[in-house]
């Protein structure tokens, strides 16, 4: 799960690292008082949403006194952003961030993830902030350092001070980026994150060290123990298909194929996506309806992906071990009922009481086309596509 950038700074202030001054605001006539309270020479005003690259955009602007402040809050809201990790068609803002500007000496790189190889966490600094990191890694390797903590090891002192001294730092701002470092990971581990990715990680001009913006991720598998972190979730800033799969607890990934999927089993959903491109087609969605499913549960799923305006046909691959195949095909019988079915649904089941389930399939009445292999089913769903 994401959360936006002031709610990422929230959360790390908590755990003692230095952030600026600053407040959100939702409608312009709430700017008038958040510039009185910052009082401040100079104001950044920020977009809030679920994007980098907000600043080429148009997002990111820095005012010189109140007037113009209000101003940059009036227009930047309902405003849409369209940055490279952006669809065409955008964001729409709802929430801009104030915070004190400031005069920066110096920007770094710092970003500490899960490390999905050795299941501990790595640590990537660079003294080149401020840019695309990709671009870095990419033009100057040398650049970009890599720190790795062992599982369920913690970042000592000493991995702190060779982070600093990569960075080039000395004396104070030495000190003072180490302590926030260590209180960076300590949010880390403590809040269950997968990520958070500091950019700039920057030295004033006056010679103090400050988060000045951060992006932050969650395991969702961890909510449950997050509360304050769960809490935050913005749910404009998700796909609605996918937001009405979480509450049916449907693991669903909106994608930009035609040819929707409701697959069991992760493995499974991947070699299916595989095969469907191998005839020629893009998957719609991953979607993973896991091993226990209910009949009310399966047509959730398939009413779900059929909502979908992008998704010309559907193709449906189970196999039936504690899912019934009976089960599966009477609720996307009950499903197909529903929505009064009219695009092409491709169905290939196997396991438990597969001859009934397609009994159930071929006496629906609906134009259900049930097949007995994956490589069948990937080739007339494509095929029925097309036509």
């Amino acid at each position: 799960m994401d959360i936006h950038e002031y709610q990422a700074k929230q959360l790390l202030s908590k755990f003692g690292v230095s952030i600026p001054p600053g407040e959100v605001v939702y409608q312009t006539h709430e700017a008038e008082n958040i510039v009185t309270w910052l009082n401040e020479d100079k104001i950044v005003v920020k977009a809030q949403i679920h994007a980098g690259g907000r600043g080429k955009a148009g997002g990111i602007k820095i005012c010189k006194n109140d007037d113009e402040v209000i101003k940059t809050v009036d227009e930047m809201i309902g405003m849409k952003l369209i940055t490279p990790q952006t669809s065409e068609s955008g964001k729409i803002v709802r929430r801009v961030y104030l915070e004190k500007g400031y005069e920066i000496a110096k920007e770094f790189y710092l970003c500490i993830t899960v490390d999905r190889e050795t299941g501990g966490n790595t640590i990537i600094s660079s003294r080149k902030g401020g840019v695309n990191i990709e671009e870095v890694a990419e033009k100057d390797p040398n650049e970009i350092h890599t720190m790795q903590i062992a599982p369920g090891s913690d970042l000592l002192t000493h991995h702190a001070r060779t982070i600093v001294y990569n960075l080039g730092l000395k004396g104070q701002e030495a000190k003072q980026a180490q302590k926030n470092i260590l209180a960076i990971y300590k949010a880390f581990t403590s809040l269950d994150a997968s990520l958070i990715e500091v950019n700039p990680f920057a030295v004033t001009k006056d010679g103090q060290v400050r988060v000045l913006d951060c992006k932050a991720s969650f395991d969702d598998n961890a909510l449950y123990r997050q509360r304050q972190v769960a809490e935050m979730k913005d749910e404009n800033e998700y796909d609605p298909l996918e937001l009405e799969a979480a509450r049916h607890d449907l693991n669903y990934v909106k994608l930009d194929g035609n040819i929707g999927l409701m697959v069991n089993g992760a493995g499974l959903s991947m070699a299916t996506m595989d095969i469907i491109k191998y005839y020629g087609g893009e998957a719609a969605n991953f979607m993973d309806v896991a091993g226990a499913a209910t009949p009310e549960r399966v047509a959730a799923a398939f009413k779900l992906i059929y909502k979908d305006k992008d998704v010309k046909g559907i193709l449906i691959n189970i196999f039936g071990g504690m899912m019934r195949c009976n089960d599966i095909a009477q609720g996307l019988v009950n499903a197909s009922k529903e929505v009064g079915l009219d695009k092409p649904l491709v169905v290939r089941l196997e396991g438990t009481n597969v001859e009934m389930g397609m009994d159930i399939l071929n006496n629906s009445g609906f134009p259900i086309k049930p097949v007995e292999t994956m490589e069948e089913a990937a080739q007339k769903v494509v095929e029925m596509v097309k036509e």
